[in-house]
């Protein structure tokens, strides 16, 4: 009975990540996913731009730009200067990203001009059923006043492709399939016959996508759009939020896969997704804390806060304004402690007893290429959350914060890995180190093992998905009374 719930709860976790991958194509739907998550489990939004009334006992979030959000629960014993225990992931991925003017009109055919954000793996983007997702700022006018709104919006159909040139036309390609990113990567909407013929029965005032076009109303700020993106991809974003298109002021955009995500392999073991980088991470942390603090008395003890991070930007750096390399984690402690006493000094002091742990996907071994793996440390599917150590600083791994993890998994029966890159490859980075640099606060990298890291289209092992939940509850359960026990700088 007991092996049954167990495995039901598994089920359910890999059900809830696919649901929230499949809702979260941007960072800014993955944020609103997550939004909806803690508000359900009780979780009470803040503002930055406001004072904030905070309660021992009690559960918060905010967000920066609604692309990162900060979720917290204070334990009933706390007091300004304890620690705080936390996960950090990030809630970007390598893609696409439409271009300030993104009409491009070639031999034709109707194109949308993008810029590579991240490292992808871009060849993997070729002969894909693509779409647009993201943001886009909206003109509203009522009763002669008018506001300004910050909308999502998502194209559900697939209305774009990058197609690859024929082997008839490049018979070396399987020698090397070299891209140009800048000549290559552009997305095919529509042939420019077919767009003459939309435009002119939409400018005939027909109802478009359930949306009524008035092809009669040209203003200035119609004009200056479509002389920046073609009008039918206005059209198709208008339709989408029910508003005209030259009502869109202004969109941050991406393309997207509309290929859904999907438990799958021949005994259903692996999860097939895109952005499992770093949406996987995200999701179980974000889990962990709300089931790891929802009961009534989960709280009671806890003389800590316990805290997610989830940052934009980590694929380009970190150097924004709602990266990691930004105050955001230093404003959200510092806010959060003088809550609960005025002396700004104990600050530091909270810091030097909190823990950071940076969630960052890690590479799986590859079957078919095992050489790129360190003979020792060759992380597998279905092992457990991987440590990973450098001793370069691009991991802030150190022996004391890697007990501390390793032992919570020792007293769950829980598997965990060691990762260490070759010496002779070059290594990544994480939030790890800027965090631990930039704020002083003890850190571990740890990360679920992967395959494909940075393709439209990657995969990890469903026995992982549930590590890792589990590993991060643990965490948020354990840590005050762990630490306790430790000590180095004496």
């Amino acid at each position: 009975m007991a092996k049954e719930e167990a495995q039901n709860e598994v089920s359910q976790v890999v059900s809830d990540l696919i649901d929230f991958l499949n809702a979260s194509p941007t960072a800014y739907h993955a944020v609103d996913e997550a939004k909806k998550q803690l508000r359900s489990a009780g979780f009470e939004q803040v503002s930055e731009r406001e004072d904030w009334k905070l309660e021992a006992g009690k559960r918060y979030f905010f967000t920066r730009n609604h692309s990162t959000i900060v979720a917290f629960a204070i334990g009933k014993r706390y007091v300004a200067g304890n620690g705080f225990h936390i996960v950090g992931a990030h809630t970007d991925s390598p893609c696409l990203k439409l271009k300030p003017v993104s009409k491009v009109t070639k031999g034709g055919y109707l194109e949308v001009g993008v810029q590579t954000y991240g490292g992808g793996l871009w060849h993997t983007w070729f002969d894909r059923d693509l779409t647009v997702a993201g943001r886009m700022i909206i003109r509203e006018e009522k009763d002669g006043s008018v506001s300004y709104s910050h909308r999502l919006v998502r194209v559900e159909r697939p209305i774009m492709r990058i197609p690859t040139l024929a082997i008839h036309l490049d018979r070396g390609v399987n020698d090397g399939f070299k891209i140009n990113t800048q000549s290559h990567l552009l997305p095919v909407l529509a042939t420019s016959i077919k767009a003459e013929l939309n435009k002119a029965v939409v400018e005939n005032g027909p109802v478009e996508n359930g949306v009524q076009i008035d092809g009669e109303k040209v203003n200035e700020r119609t004009t200056n759009n479509s002389s920046k993106h073609h009008s039918l991809l206005l059209e198709l974003l208008a339709s989408q939020i029910g508003c005209k298109p030259d009502d869109i002021c202004d969109f941050e955009l991406q393309v997207c896969d509309t290929q859904p995500s999907i438990v799958a392999g021949a005994t259903e073991e692996f999860i097939f997704s895109g952005r499992l980088d770093n949406l996987c991470m995200s999701f179980c942390s974000l889990k962990a804390l709300i089931d790891a603090t929802s009961s009534e008395s989960s709280l009671e003890d806890e003389t800590g806060v316990k805290m997610v991070a989830l940052f934009d930007h980590e694929e380009v750096g970190s150097n924004s304004a709602q990266g990691a390399g930004s105050p955001v984690m230093v404003d959200a402690l510092s806010r959060i402690t003088s809550s609960f006493g005025p002396d700004s000094k104990v600050l530091e002091k909270a810091i030097q007893r909190s823990f950071l742990v940076s969630a960052d996907m890690a590479h799986a071994l590859h079957p078919n290429h095992m050489d790129k793996h360190e003979e020792n440390h060759r992380p597998k599917m279905h092992g457990g959350l991987v440590i990973k150590h450098n001793a370069n600083q691009r991991y802030a791994t150190n022996a004391a914060t890697s007990f501390i993890f390793r032992e919570i998994a020792t007293n769950h029966k829980l598997p965990v890995q060691d990762f260490v890159v070759r010496n002779d490859m070059g290594c990544g980075s994480t939030i790890g180190p800027i965090l631990a640099s930039g704020v002083g606060i003890r850190t571990v990298d740890v990360g679920a093992p992967q395959l494909s890291m940075h393709s439209i289209r990657e995969m990890c092992a469903v026995d992982d998905v549930k590590h890792s939940y589990e590993h991060f509850k643990a965490y948020f359960q354990e840590f005050s009374h762990l630490d306790a026990k430790i000590v180095v700088d004496i």
